[in-house]
């Protein structure tokens, strides 16, 4: 089979690796469909490696059609050859064929293209786990989620507000603020105009402090913004791409009882990312089969293009997922 690797001064080709083998627990999927995510992009760099015994080529998530069932996997699930799936993988989705634990596999949600699949598994399992699962999110409450042209902002707001949150979100211009309306943020903060700390003192103010905040910017302005969350709140770390430094008040954090919790997906162990998926399926797959909760799609492009796709992360022109096509 063919896969996307990694060249000379990190140039993307597409070539001949070596077909997978099914062992007991695995289905095989022939993939129609991969998404793109930002750790493809570090893990092209480097600085992402691929979990022990997943294949060193880039992909966290796929659809497409079950083409093998191993042993185990048949008498330990309802997978059947012929099945439309979407997967989380640990790393090697961008290629053909690709190797999935039975628990890894989640089924396509009624009325979703193979392409809207594919761009479900890892940003909605993180958009689950963070706001359901580490940030306890009810409804009612408020959510403040940072870099809102993100892929995974493009799944957080709908969720929560699917799941009757109040949505704070941030941009760095009016022209993306515009371009992320429909998502359904009910406050979009143009940070090149409104600081986000002036934003949340007056949301404390008037009585809607954020209680969950998913941030992937850290930085300065994470301790500015700190001290004006509602008492209890959980500030979610999920990276730091404005910094990895900050200065926090200490006694605001205790006296409050603001918890602030790392979290990543893929730093899980299969057997929680397996809990993840079931019940992201249980608890989401019925408001996405009624439309209240999609993958936003910006561009798909031939997985031959793989490069081209990436540079369109790098460039940060994206307001939702990327995905390549595999024929």
């Amino acid at each position: 089979m063919k896969a996307v690797l990694v060249g000379e001064n990190r140039h993307l080709f597409w070539s001949d690796v070596p077909n997978p083998i099914v062992k007991d627990e695995d289905v095989l999927v022939k993939i129609e469909a991969a998404a793109l995510n930002r750790a493809d992009l570090m893990q092209r760099e480097g600085d992402y490696p691929p979990p022990p015994g997943c294949p060193d080529w880039m992909g966290l998530e796929i659809a497409g059609t079950i083409t093998e069932v191993g042993k185990v996997a048949a008498e330990k699930s309802n997978w059947k050859v012929g099945d439309k799936v979407c997967a989380l993988l640990g790393g090697g989705g961008y290629a053909q064929y690709a190797n999935v634990k039975y628990d890894m596999l989640m089924p396509v949600p009624k009325g979703c293209s193979t392409v809207e699949a594919a761009a479900i598994p890892e940003a909605f399992a993180t958009a689950y786990l963070n706001l359901f699962i580490e940030g306890g999110l009810k409804s009612g409450n408020t959510l403040l989620m940072n870099a809102g042209a993100s892929g995974l902002a493009s799944v957080v707001i709908p969720m929560a507000k699917a799941f009757g949150a109040r949505v704070i979100t941030t941009v760095l211009s009016a022209e993306i603020a515009e371009r992320i309306k429909h998502l359904g943020a009910d406050i979009i903060v143009d940070t090149s105009k409104q600081s986000i700390v002036d934003v949340l003192k007056q949301q404390l103010d008037e009585g809607h402090p954020v209680d969950v905040a998913i941030d992937c910017l850290g930085g300065k302005i994470m301790g500015g913004c700190l001290p004006y969350l509602s008492h209890g709140a959980r500030w979610i770390m999920i990276a730091a791409l404005a910094g990895r430094e900050t200065q926090i008040d200490l006694k605001n954090i205790y006296v409050r009882n603001v918890r602030i919790i790392g979290s990543t997906l893929r730093s899980r162990t299969p057997e929680t990312k397996a809990k993840i998926l079931a019940e992201l399926v249980k608890n989401v797959w019925p408001k996405v089969e009624t439309g209240e909760v999609k993958p936003t799609i910006y561009k798909v492009l031939p997985i031959t293009s793989a490069e081209e796709a990436h540079d369109i992360l790098y460039r940060g022109e994206n307001a939702g997922k990327v995905v390549l096509t595999v024929e």
